[in-house]
């Protein structure tokens, strides 16, 4: 009977041997690799990063690529040798990404020629750079291409050590809104634990191809992506970035199964213009988070794919699990393990359960929205030398998540947004989330971010940014009639503005840039609508209207609340 691998080095090297397909990358035709291939690459690389890393070093490597087969080879590289990957974010620039590479201590940087223009005047001591795509880097790798799995591991001299469960491979940065990204560490032996979990929950098996569109440098992309493929002795396949345009033409090239996603994504692939094909794929299943009631139903009906929408963050302090009786908006319970309460950061009671009312509105939002926290076992490992970060997220000895949640007297959990998304509006909080996924079921929104501007006198009031589908005009008359039939928009929940644009800004990883929106709030060329105090309807923000707003802001001296938004990181 065949044990459960304890290590990602075991399930790298339980490849060898294994000719059916496991990697497929971008080409005319597909490029196919064997399992067996691929672990020959990792396990070359494992046997050149040995011989590179300096004595006494941290064993970290930085990886810098698009999702090549580069990428997953590094990773594997990493796991045989007993080292770890921080996977380094390509829309970070110069002295950020240097931070991010030298805080790490990565003393080998995995990169390629299309980024070396990020590198170019950065001041990175001590760190070896390594360009895949170049006759150098195949000759430095040659001389060990007779590498095997177990050859090659990192220790003191003449005494190799096995990667064990404790062993860290991971370092991957936290995308937080504000200040520097916290680097998670993540073991192997965790890793292999959620690969697999991921692959039993979802009944992953060597017929399963797993798509890779969202980037490796994120955790997404690994944990719940390439690890369940291994554990499972699926194929994995490549997609250099996201591409909403080519993602079901990717999926039937590679007869793809399962696919990963994160912020958007859902939202744009949803805006792409339907064809009579739609549903002609082998794509079975989608795992991510932030898609949306809404768009999960909109995606289902169209393609004809289940979209399971999870809960658990890259530092694996909590996470809430779908069971079949999950009702429809809800997460799921608490995983395994955990003991999750959703607290009031302000007192640390426990909130109340949710109220709701026959039309699903969330009458005591203002109690029963609150952080969660595992009070229970955590699995966080800590973050890469950052001692404060850590004692912020374990304070009190729970683990806090940061994010917003409520519960529903059955216990199930419901996402309410970010702690940085809550909005105080006339004495009531309320989370952007809540409001996003109420405005994604108008017909013309193609995505919808909410976040909050100040109001002229007091708190904050609802701005919303729109981009509207192909073809469509905003129509601020069908807008105010769609908000007035939603059963569940709370009074104070309606947007006081609207920004329209093409597309929303976004992070590396999909997720919607809510720190550059809520920098502009209404002070942007782009077209604005507002409804007024006391006035029914949408007007345009225009240039009278704007001056006579500034005019309040400075009459209540609240002018530099404004001022604050737009130069804050």
């Amino acid at each position: 009977m065949r044990t459960t691998p304890e290590t990602v080095a075991e399930l790298i090297a339980r490849q060898w041997g294994d000719h059916r397909p496991g990697l497929k990358s971008e080409g005319t035709p597909v490029t196919v690799l064997s399992h067996h291939q691929a672990a020959q690459q990792a396990a070359a690389r494992a046997a050149l990063l040995v011989d590179l890393l300096p004595p006494g070093a941290e064993p970290h490597l930085g990886v810098l690529l698009d999702n090549a087969p580069e990428f997953p080879f590094w990773l594997g590289a990493a796991a045989l040798a007993g080292a770890a990957v921080a996977g380094i974010n390509p829309t970070r620039r110069g002295p950020e990404l240097a931070r991010d590479i030298l805080h790490t201590d990565c003393r080998v940087l995995i990169t390629e020629r299309a980024h070396l223009p990020l590198l170019r005047g950065l001041d990175l001591p001590g760190v070896r750079i390594l360009v895949t795509d170049t006759e150098e880097y195949e000759a430095l790798l040659a001389p060990y291409a007779g590498a095997k799995p177990g050859d090659a591991t990192l220790g003191a001299p003449g005494a190799p050590r096995t990667p064990g469960p404790a062993t860290r491979l991971l370092l991957y940065f936290t995308s937080g809104s504000t200040g520097a990204p916290k680097a998670a560490i993540c073991t192997q032996g965790r890793l292999a634990g959620a690969g697999a979990s991921l692959a039993r929950h979802f009944s992953v098996t060597p017929d399963d191809v797993h798509y890779i569109c969202m980037p490796l440098f994120h955790g997404n992309a690994v944990i719940a992506d390439w690890l369940p493929a291994l554990a499972g002795g699926a194929a994995v396949a490549l997609r250099r970035r996201f591409s909403a345009s080519a993602f079901l033409d990717d999926v039937r090239a590679y007869g793809a199964t399962y696919f990963t996603y994160v912020g958007r994504a859902v939202q744009y692939l949803l805006a792409t213009d339907p064809r009579p094909d739609d549903r002609d794929h082998t794509l079975r299943l989608g795992f991510g988070t932030e898609a949306g009631a809404v768009d999960a139903a909109r995606f289902a009906e169209r393609f004809g794919v289940r979209l399971v929408e999870g809960y658990g963050a890259t530092e694996g302090g909590a996470s809430v699990q779908r069971t079949p009786d999950t009702p429809p908006g809800a997460l799921g319970r608490a995983g395994a393990g955990d003991d999750l309460a959703v607290i009031d950061p302000a007192t640390g009671a426990e909130c109340p359960p949710a109220v709701l009312d026959a039309r699903g509105r969330l009458l005591n939002g203002d109690a029963a929205i609150g952080e969660l926290v595992n009070r229970g076992r955590s699995l966080f490992e800590g973050y890469w030398r950052n001692p404060d970060a850590e004692a912020a997220r374990t304070r009190d000895g729970w683990y806090w998540t940061g994010d917003l949640f409520f519960r529903d007297p059955e216990g199930f959990l419901y996402f309410a947004g970010r702690t940085d998304d809550r909005l105080r509006v006339d004495s009531e909080n309320l989370a952007a989330a809540v409001i996003e996924n109420i405005l994604a079921r108008w017909s013309d929104a193609a995505a919808v971010a909410v976040y909050a501007v100040p109001d002229e006198v007091a708190g904050d009031q609802v701005m919303a940014a729109l981009a509207l589908r192909e073809g469509a005009a905003f129509d601020p008359e069908a807008f105010a009639a769609f908000l007035a039939a939603q059963p569940d928009l709370g009074t104070k929940m309606s947007p006081r503005y609207v920004r329209i644009l093409e597309a929303l800004p976004t992070t590396a990883t999909n997720k919607v840039h809510r720190v550059a929106l809520r920098r502009t709030g209404f002070l942007t060329p782009d077209p604005v609508w507002w409804s007024p105090p006391g006035r029914s309807g949408y007007r345009p923000l225009d240039a009278g209207a704007l001056a006579a707003l500034l005019a309040a802001y400075d009459s209540q001296g609240r002018r530099h609340l404004l001022e604050i938004a737009t130069t804050a990181r």
